[in-house]
């Protein structure tokens, strides 16, 4: 008689040494590339940013996050109108532990900004449409543009002129009467700016493009 094999259990072998320890290589290969990713992303594409005050609402509330592209402005220049977010400038004493704000452009290099005498903004001359702004906003607009060097509570600026030097933007609050910005701190440099916020992605509930 012809001795048979025993039959297969179907049982799956557990994996050889050699095969783990395979395994367990390439996992660390893909978590280390994807943090690699992460980092570069945040360091030179795309960075979130958590707002932590109501100086652009209703655009913008606090506890809001939002995606910054930080390549934006290597492609095209700032436009008025834009939302930015940007480093502290040192003139800016007001601002607390925070070191990153966020605002709205108004005045571009090289324009001439003059604010009427209800906080309307004139751009060379030109008034210009602001239509993110509330209908309270409008009404109450809060202190109008100043010159560099002066202080709300010391000058009644309605009707002064600004011009805005190469390099330099006057940035504002969507939130005119609760927001410190250029009119308080002066123009914000270039080199400030981070990016261009685009998107509100959190809570989903508020998801808005910009």
């Amino acid at each position: 008689m012809t001795e048979t094999a025993p039959p297969e259990t179907g049982a799956p072998r557990p994996p050889s040494r050699k095969r783990a320890g395979r395994q367990l290589v390439e996992w660390v290969l893909v978590l280390a590339l994807a943090l690699l990713a992460a980092f570069l992303i945040k360091t030179f594409l795309v960075q979130p940013f958590s707002i932590p005050s109501g100086s652009m609402e209703p655009t913008i509330q606090p506890g809001d996050r939002v995606l910054v592209n930080k390549l934006s402005y290597d492609f095209h220049p700032v436009h008025r109108g834009d939302i930015v977010v940007f480093k502290k400038p040192l003139s800016d004493t007001e601002g607390g532990s925070i070191q990153d704000l966020i605002k709205r452009v108004i005045g571009l290099p090289g324009e001439t900004l003059r604010s009427g005498p209800h906080g309307e903004v004139f751009v060379d001359g030109r008034l210009i449409r602001q239509p993110w702004l509330t209908r309270a906003a409008r009404i109450d607009p809060g202190p109008a543009i100043c010159a560099p060097g002066n202080s709300y509570s010391h000058v009644d600026c309605r009707g002064s002129v600004l011009h805005l030097p190469r390099g330099e933007y006057f940035v504002m609050g969507d939130n005119r009467g609760d927001s410190e910005d250029s009119r308080y701190w002066g123009p914000l440099p270039d080199h400030l700016i981070v990016g261009r916020a685009f998107v509100i992605f959190w809570p989903l509930s508020r998801l808005h493009w910009f």
